[in-house]
């Protein structure tokens, strides 16, 4: 894949471009490359991209998700989110969150708006992820995932939701660092306007 199928530049630090790409392990989801000395990994499917969804009830209630993460040895609290491309080829940044935020939540959106796109872990990671703002939501199912997913939704107050963050951090929980972006974007832009 080129630097272009990820949909940002060519540019490249002095002295890479020359060095050898080599794959290291290709597995269905992940890839480990090295260039030159520096190794990474990147997704396998089309577009190494994923969408967190940020998304507000019509009752006022930030909608998290907890699950259980593998590579963490634990629970953890995000935003709802998912992969582009994984399984539908045609998929856009707006589709697979409107996919994934009925699916993990059983919330549908009426409308998704593209916040803002950029690498989730630039230095170990080829990742790109894209906030996505959900609006006009309405009910349309349980949520907790699809195949095998075990996702449990939490709908919490607007106010309340950093002091909830914080008590399940303090219960043992990890937190998604990228929650205080999201929680940010509830009410402003990118560009810091009033969403």
């Amino acid at each position: 894949m080129t630097p272009a199928d990820h949909g940002h530049s060519d540019r490249h630090s002095p002295g890479h471009d020359a060095e050898r790409v080599e794959t290291l392990y290709d597995g269905q989801w992940l890839r480990m490359m090295r260039r030159g000395h520096w190794e990474y990994a990147e997704r396998t499917h089309g577009k190494g991209m994923a969408v967190i969804i940020v998304a507000v009830t019509p009752q006022d209630r930030i909608l998290f998700v907890e699950q259980y993460r593998v590579p963490l040895a634990a629970r953890t609290i995000e935003m709802p989110a998912g992969l582009v491309g994984d399984d539908h080829a045609h998929d856009t940044l707006e589709s697979a969150a409107s996919r994934e935020l009925v699916e993990e939540t059983g919330w549908e959106p009426a409308r998704v708006e593209v916040l803002l796109t950029g690498p989730t872990s630039a230095g170990m990671s080829s990742e790109r992820i894209a906030f996505v703002r959900a609006t006009g939501l309405r009910k349309v199912g349980d949520g907790g995932g699809v195949d095998g997913e075990d996702i449990l939704v939490h709908e919490v107050p607007r106010a309340d939701a950093p002091a909830w963050l914080m008590r399940k951090q303090a219960e043992g929980f990890e937190l998604d660092l990228k929650l205080w972006a999201g929680l940010w974007m509830i009410e402003r832009n990118p560009d810091g306007s009033a969403a």
